[in-house]
């Protein structure tokens, strides 16, 4: 039986937004990557966007930070799963998409600001990456989407325990408090952003 035009309008979209979503999300990791060479030809100056706690003048860098890498070992461990989540996250829309990163970048730097220690530098994606872990850990459940649920289920099954390694203090080779600011920045807008319309206890599990 031949597919009705709805259906093939509804499958054209779903195609379109993935490619969206896939040409969005390698443009941002081709970027951290070019920035990174950016940094080591010129002798690391670009790691000055990094967060100095507790200081005025670097809540400029709250947003830089989010880009800036120490080294490519940093930037390489944070590719894959900034791909992988960013990519979920994106099939929902740019516009939604961009403002849970805005929302989870701007949260972590200032977590980051309050409560690092003295002394420290604190770069790199990693905080919207345990962000976007969050966002999609509870995304489904929020808007009641089966799709998006099993989704959820899926990354945490198998990233899970490494996001629990990253958000705790006894891991002192990362910034567990960067981590855990943009997980709970995340699962927080998964709330903030979620689909308009129906309240949520009113809304039907749907695909």
């Amino acid at each position: 039986m031949a597919a009705s035009s709805h259906q093939s309008a509804t499958a054209w979209d779903a195609g379109g937004r993935a490619r969206t979503a896939a040409k969005v999300m390698l443009g941002w990791v081709a970027f951290l990557w070019l920035l990174e060479v950016v940094d080591v030809s010129t002798g690391h100056a670009l790691d000055t966007f990094g967060i100095e706690p507790r200081r005025a003048s670097e809540l400029l860098d709250v947003v830089p930070a989010s880009f800036i890498h120490f080294g490519f070992g940093h930037v390489a461990a944070n590719s894959l799963p900034l791909l992988v989540f960013g990519f979920l996250a994106a099939l929902s829309g740019i516009r939604r998409f961009a403002a849970v990163a805005a929302m989870i970048i701007v949260v972590d730097g200032l977590g980051v600001w309050l409560v690092s220690p003295g002394g420290s530098n604190t770069a790199g994606a990693s905080g919207l990456v345990f962000g976007l872990f969050g966002y999609l850990l509870v995304r489904g459940f929020v808007d009641r989407r089966l799709l998006d649920i099993g989704a959820g289920l899926l990354i945490g099954a198998i990233w899970g325990s490494s996001i629990l390694v990253g958000i705790s203090p006894a891991n002192t080779s990362v910034s567990w408090q960067g981590h855990l600011f943009g997980l709970a920045a995340g699962v927080a807008a998964a709330f903030v952003f979620r689909r308009r319309g129906t309240p949520v206890s009113a809304r039907p599990l749907i695909p």
